[in-house]
């Protein structure tokens, strides 16, 4: 993490007909960076509404590193992003939003982070955008910081940002979250990583302001210092008795270490207990990854294309990006 410079981007379009992304040559987000800082975590979320793409990421001083700042338990991060009209073409100059949104809580944090992964916008009357994040909070000044998981959340379109409240009872880090439609309402669902063995999960009912206690997820397993993971939900295939949503996620299934990629699913998402054993996506070392639902496929059924890091002797030597449907990934659900 230390080495990170600059956050680069590819752009592609994507052909329904086939399938396919077609992709451009990769470049380098030069805006998205303060002066002597290294950006980091790209959390990107999209507001349909205004067509405007807003890139988080975090931007840190020279190289130093995460581990300094828990140490030392002063927090140098500062929460930024860009803005782009055109798709990604063209992007705005960074903006440092750090202190009228976190204000005077940015003392009582160690460090922070946004993402790293797809942000979110909710279906809620004020269609709120929402950035997942974790902050590693001075909650005794003579113990070791704890991690919380939260969210950053707009209700204007992106012009300002609050900090909802944490996800209480249990630490977690790097998070994801889907908004999940069950029992006739929407809930947003957070999906976190953790260094205790397994998975956190948390459930809002009010978009994000406040997270129901977090809750272990024995079945998603995580190896010794965890891993990201991500989450995306999506209505389930037409023939399902219920229409509530569907929840899939993708981490390395292996406990004793980051390896052979698996994608879960959760047909009663609120429910921890009913995730399956993994389809396994990618056997090999392998990292972070992103999950997108992408609509119906060619064979009316559910559609996603997963992004993920791999290598052959670090986990993260190369990135993949495949597109699936659910039946692919489990033949028997359907």
């Amino acid at each position: 993490d230390e080495h990170a410079k600059l956050i680069a981007m590819r752009r592609g379009v994507y052909d329904p007909a086939t399938q396919h992304v077609q992709w451009n040559r990769m470049e380098t987000l030069v805006s998205a960076q303060l002066e002597g800082h290294r950006s980091m975590n790209p959390c990107p979320v999209y507001d349909e509404v205004s067509g405007k793409l807003i890139l988080f990421f975090i931007a840190v001083p020279g190289k130093i590193s995460e581990q300094h700042q828990l140490r030392t338990k002063i927090n140098l991060v500062r929460l930024c992003y860009v803005t782009s009209m055109d798709q990604g073409r063209t992007w705005s100059t960074a903006q440092d939003v750090t202190d009228r949104t976190i204000r005077n809580e940015y003392k009582n944090w160690a460090t922070f982070a946004v993402g790293p992964g797809h942000g979110l916008q909710l279906r809620n009357e004020a269609r709120s955008l929402v950035i997942p994040a974790y902050a590693y909070r001075i909650l005794d000044p003579k113990q070791h910081p704890t991690p919380h998981a939260f969210c950053f959340i707009s209700s204007d379109h992106g012009t300002t940002w609050e900090m909802g409240n944490f996800v209480g009872e249990e630490s977690a880090v790097e998070c994801q979250v889907a908004e999940l439609h069950t029992c006739g309402r929407k809930v947003l669902y957070c999906n976190a990583r953790s260094s205790r063995g397994a998975r956190i999960q948390a459930v809002s009912y009010n978009h994000g302001l406040d997270f129901e206690g977090g809750q272990r997820v024995e079945m998603l397993i995580e190896p010794p210092s965890g891993c990201h993971g991500s989450v995306t939900a999506f209505p389930p295939p037409p023939d399902a008795k219920c229409q509530d949503s569907w929840l899939l996620y993708a981490h390395p299934t292996d406990p004793r270490g980051r390896k052979d990629l698996g994608i879960y699913l959760n047909k009663s998402p609120l429910n921890p207990a009913h995730w399956t054993k993994p389809s396994i996506l990618f056997k090999g070392l392998c990292a972070y990854s992103d999950l997108q639902y992408m609509g119906v496929g060619p064979d009316g059924s559910p559609l996603f294309s997963c992004l993920f890091e791999y290598g052959t002797h670090r986990q993260c030597e190369e990135m993949i990006f495949v597109i699936f449907t659910l039946k692919q990934a489990f033949p028997s659900e359907h």
